[in-house]
């Protein structure tokens, strides 16, 4: 198994590759909590490295919730890294803020010469949901309909059809009826990593909320992956889903990064209670790979750890196929 500590769950990951080595990063915290619900609430950002992806070097915390006042001193969550064109290091994450509890999302943006020390840039804020566009989405907490104001999990790619930077995020749509019907992925647009101009969803529907996304081509299609619980699908994608729902990672199919996107047949990898959480798809060098964290794959306790990577396939329809689910199927 990968990424995995002794005292420490880890959950949510992300991956870049600088030469011949993976730098990984992952929300920790400490099992000393006992209940591992309470480990979303006292997070912070652990980073390791590898040649593999399979065997990894811990090199601890990278990152943390600010000190004293500011809008991240909460929480930092799950988040991307890449480097821009200035040759720094950028790391795009999810803050939240003790005055409100945790309960507003807000997306950060902070740089760094050596992918492990990390200066915020500015006070931290990179984009929160603000400006004309932002009548597309939930903007407030909406108590009794759902349990936060999403603005997650941000994911970061150079524009292949400009000179700027796309960014895409677990978000809410407003104005929807059916709570499980308004799952979104945000985006927004750079022309430098640095200014953000938010625009309207790429993606709404299907489940209450689509985490976790990670947008990338294969060939001449594009994908974005994400995450769902069971209890988030739709009255009308848990009818349409064979055998009902189930947690884990699904995707859509765009024709570009800006879609139109739609949503994948079946569920790409899922399981009651869920197996795998939190998934991303790289690639290896020696093909695409999927690593996500051990949820609860023996049905009982959390188990908190990055599961070896299993290969993916694309199938002559353009799907995405993990091997291992396929073979077990045939």
């Amino acid at each position: 198994m990968v990424l995995a500590l002794k005292d420490q769950w880890i959950w949510d990951s992300w991956y870049v590759r600088d030469g011949e080595t993976w730098h990984g990063y992952f929300l920790k915290a400490d099992k000393s909590l006992g209940d591992p619900d309470l480990r979303h609430w006292n997070v912070s950002i652990g980073h390791a490295t590898s040649r593999d992806l399979r065997n990894w070097t811990h090199l601890g915390t990278c990152f943390a919730p600010a000190h004293g006042e500011a809008w991240d001193n909460r929480t930092t969550w799950t988040g991307s890294t890449l480097r821009g064109d200035d040759g720094l290091w950028h790391l795009f994450y999810t803050g939240t803020n003790a005055g409100e509890n945790g309960l507003l999302q807000r997306i950060g943006h902070a740089t760094s010469t050596d992918l492990h020390h990390w200066k915020r840039v500015g006070d931290g804020l990179a984009l929160d949901l603000t400006g004309p566009n932002a009548e597309h989405y939930e903007t407030v907490l909406a108590e009794g309909h759902w349990h936060d104001r999403a603005m997650r999990d941000p994911w970061v790619i150079r524009d292949p059809d400009g000179d700027g930077w796309l960014m895409f995020f677990t978000g809410r749509a407003d104005g929807i009826a059916e709570a499980n019907a308004a799952g979104c992925i945000g985006f927004a647009t750079s022309p430098d990593l640095f200014s953000w101009t938010l625009q309207p969803p790429v993606f709404t529907g299907g489940y209450g909320q689509l985490e976790v996304p990670q947008v990338f081509p294969v060939g001449d299609r594009w994908y974005c992956l994400f995450c769902t619980a069971a209890e988030h699908f739709s009255r009308d994608q848990a009818a349409r889903t064979p055998g009902g729902p189930v947690t884990g990672n699904h995707y859509l199919i765009g024709e570009s990064p800006r879609g139109p996107w739609q949503l994948a047949p079946g569920f790409l990898d899922g399981a009651l209670p869920g197996r795998r959480y939190a998934a991303r798809i790289q690639d290896s060098g020696d093909g695409l790979v999927i690593l996500g964290f051990a949820d609860r794959p023996d049905g009982s306790d959390f188990v908190g750890h990055v599961m070896d990577p299993e290969p993916v396939e694309v199938t002559d329809a353009g799907l995405l196929q993990i091997r291992s689910l396929s073979r077990a199927a045939e």
